[in-house]
């Protein structure tokens, strides 16, 4: 009877876990692709099922410095980020309630005065940012946690485009901030990071459908499960599906291994007739 009644406890348990949103993390460097994969999730899902939340809008808010003094700011390192408000935002949004997201105005270095977005839950929740997977508080809240692997000289490119056509930077701005900071912390906070992967996804995501058609059929699982339309769900999906967040221990542990795929999110793009240019 004990034996019973605790398999029974189990099942509650986990039924109660498909009700909350399924949380997916998508790192990698500056420029390596994460929002392009992240718009390409959202247009396949629709935006009714689908939230998508960005680390950078939780950059602290420097608006008492001057100008100058903003600019000296290292904002590759974890420290620049208010990290603490996205952990109590997403345990919120797991439970149900809604929240105020920051906006950060990346022209002038501060976060805008009595200016927020209301982001309220959905069956999906994805994060992105290039040091979601630096602290461990974080880390443990994701259900999929996915790293976009890019070449360091495709990156540069990238955000070379990016902060000269939409954040006002100079060329040459650009190109010291990368060499002093960028960098420096990609290879001590960013690239370390990738262990934790459950999908390592390189070159940006060229050449496969595979990852997008995995994603999409977890996320839709976790759809099902939350809409109550009495999907059963394999054990094998039900363990990234179920709402409950996945260890934080390396990937690469014993007994466990990161899935190395590609995404071709281009031809996806293209296929819609919208190609995007903003890689991050």
């Amino acid at each position: 009877m004990a034996a019973e009644a605790a398999v029974a406890g189990m099942a509650e348990a986990a039924e109660a876990r498909t009700r909350r949103p399924l949380v997916i993390g998508i790192a990698g460097g500056s420029g390596s692709g994460k929002t392009s994969i992240s718009d390409a999730v959202v247009e396949r899902i629709g935006t009714k099922n689908v939230t998508k939340i960005t680390h950078d809008s939780y950059y602290r808010d420097l608006g008492e410095a001057s100008f100058e003094e903003r600019k000296k700011t290292n904002f590759d390192h974890p420290s620049a980020l208010e990290t603490e408000l996205l952990v109590k935002h997403l345990r919120d949004l797991r439970a149900g309630r809604s929240v105020e997201m920051p906006v950060y105005d990346f022209t002038t270095h501060s976060r805008r005065k009595d200016e927020t977005v209301t982001i309220s839950p959905t069956p999906v929740i994805i994060v992105d940012g290039i040091l979601i997977f630096s602290e461990e508080e974080l880390r443990d809240l994701f259900d999929i946690k996915i790293f976009v692997d890019t070449d360091a000289d495709i990156r540069f490119i990238r955000r070379l485009r990016r902060d000269t056509l939409e954040r006002g930077r100079s060329s040459e701005e650009v190109a010291k901030q990368y060499l002093t900071t960028v960098r420096p912390m990609h290879i001590q906070f960013v690239e370390p990071t990738k262990r934790y992967a459950d999908i390592i996804i390189p070159e940006g995501g060229y050449d496969s459908h595979v990852a997008m058609d995995m994603l999409i059929a977890h996320m839709n699982m976790s759809i099902s499960s939350n809409a109550g339309d009495g999907t059963v769900a394999s054990p094998a999906t039900r363990s990234l599906a179920n709402g409950s967040p996945r260890s934080s221990e390396p990937a690469s542990g014993p007994g466990s291994a990161s899935l190395d795929i590609s995404l071709d999110t281009t031809k996806h793009a293209e296929a819609s007739g919208e190609v995007s240019t903003s890689w991050c």
